[in-house]
């Protein structure tokens, strides 16, 4: 019997959906594991003790992209396929909408689906020589002073080699999902799912020179903090965070293992793209 996971955003709309999309499955022989917005840790030095069970068939969302996310937290490092369902406010994670759910359900479960890889990122973070976190991320990994703080003087680093440091309210390190994120609010650039690039994004730099910068996928970014440095977090796909200071080294680079999203046909990105952001298709 084939067995699905349901994470399901604490929404009235969402609630009553996944009631009918439940129903309807079992009614149809096909178990259901439902889970109402996963419990994520913010204390990222608490361990993570919930993950998906390995024998899910693929894992359908409905929410909006921040519930997409705890998801895929809950996935882990497995390749359970997922499936985002728009219920959220913009959804750039999202396939498909909750109108043609059970349309698009009935098919996956059916006639099956392909997948796309989507690039995650692994961050360490190692306090006097002891690690005290290790995630795997989807959009983002950001370094952001407090409200009252000053700016944060954050060394960084490719490949073991000086970049620079940057003045700013804090740093964005995302993927190319991530990228129509937090980096992108930022002033950083819209980037393909299949480009092979990190972004670096720096937040209201204090040198105007800063700018976004991309660099191979290859890379391994490090970075350290000004020991005037004071009140900075460090947040994880905004799920969790983690208070830093200069006595922590983090590493990003590529993760091992990608989130396999669930691709319908006749969804090309751009098309998406251009819906999501409100992109005018007439002349000017």
């Amino acid at each position: 019997m084939k067995k699905i996971g349901l994470v399901v955003k604490m929404d009235e709309r969402a609630l009553r959906k996944a009631d009918e999309f439940e129903k309807r499955l079992k009614d149809n022989g096909i178990g259901v594991l439902r889970v109402e917005s996963p419990a994520m840790d913010r204390n990222i030095s608490i361990p993570k003790t919930d993950i998906a069970p390995a024998d899910l068939f693929c894992i359908f969302v409905l929410g909006g992209d921040g519930t997409f996310l705890s998801a895929a937290r809950w996935i882990g490092n497995q390749s359970i396929p997922i499936l985002g369902v728009k219920f959220g406010e913009i959804g750039f994670l999202a396939e498909s909408s909750a109108d043609n759910l059970f349309e698009v359900a009935e098919t996956i479960l059916t006639e099956g689906y392909t997948t796309r890889p989507r690039m995650r990122l692994l961050v360490k973070v190692v306090r006097e020589g002891k690690e005290i976190a290790n995630e795997t991320l989807l959009n983002d990994v950001v370094i952001n002073r407090g409200a009252l703080a000053r700016l944060a003087a954050i060394k960084t680093y490719v490949n073991d080699s000086y970049l620079t440091t940057y003045r700013a309210d804090g740093l964005i390190i995302s993927t190319p999902t991530g990228s129509t994120a937090y980096s992108l609010a930022a002033g950083g650039p819209i980037i393909h799912p299949e480009v092979p690039a990190i972004i670096m994004t720096p937040i209201c730099p204090f040198t105007l020179t800063n700018r976004p910068l991309l660099v191979p996928d290859s890379a391994c970014i490090k970075i350290k903090l000004d020991k005037k440095s004071a009140d900075i977090m460090l947040t994880f796909d905004g799920q969790a965070g983690l208070q830093i200071d200069d006595r922590d080294t983090i590493s990003v680079k590529k993760a091992d293992h990608p989130l396999h999203m669930i691709a319908l046909p006749d969804r090309p990105y751009f098309d998406i793209l251009k819906t999501k952001l409100r992109w005018s298709g007439g002349q000017i």
